[in-house]
């Protein structure tokens, strides 16, 4: 059977069915969404975004959430950026705000540290190598689905667009954003004084 051509538009039917929802801003993806997918996941907690910052903010008690989720078994990554890399440094310099991306992601650092040691949590700073392509795109993954943010220019994470992602097998739009952050993750230099763990 063919079907009509104003039906196959509007049906997902090839990779683009793995795209759950697109918000023209980040800010714009509710943060119930955010919420539902954190409690959701069983194995996989994955934030790749360099700073990290707004979780805190738009989570109520994301620390006792997150300790709740360690406890449950869930692994739970964080990769930021290094507050103190020559990347952190020229993104304050584009971006041109009071709260500076140096101090967005030691504040996650210190929410970070809260938790205590904890064997299922890591802890990373992208090397300087790989600081350009991370600041570029934030990977959020919460097992089978991701949250992905592409940034734009000088503006900061929240102003920037978001995709809602959830895998429907191999060589998808997931899968290629979740082995990007990988590969980040890869060469990502530890932080010992926030975990003993990991």
């Amino acid at each position: 059977m063919l079907w009509p051509k104003a039906v196959k538009e509007r049906i997902k039917a090839g990779t683009d069915r793995e795209i759950v929802h697109s918000y023209p801003y980040r800010s714009a993806c509710p943060s119930t969404v955010w919420g539902e997918l954190v409690d959701g996941a069983t194995e996989e907690l994955f934030f790749a975004g360099f700073t990290n910052y707004f979780l805190w903010l738009d989570q109520p008690d994301f620390v006792g959430t997150l300790r709740r989720k360690l406890k449950q078994g869930c692994r739970v990554r964080f990769l930021l950026g290094d507050p103190a890399g020559e990347v952190a440094r020229q993104r304050e310099r584009i971006e041109d705000v009071a709260l500076q991306v140096s101090t967005r992601i030691r504040i996650t650092l210190e929410h970070l540290e809260k938790l205590g040691p904890a064997e299922k949590l890591e802890v990373r700073f992208s090397s300087a190598t790989d600081a350009t392509n991370h600041v570029s795109l934030s990977v959020f993954r919460f097992d089978d689905q991701a949250l992905v943010t592409p940034h734009l220019a000088r503006l900061v994470g929240h102003d920037s667009p978001l995709l809602h992602l959830r895998r429907h097998g191999e060589a998808g739009m997931f899968s290629r954003f979740a082995e990007h952050s990988e590969e980040l993750w890869s060469r990502g230099v530890r932080v010992p004084a926030v975990v003993s763990g990991g």
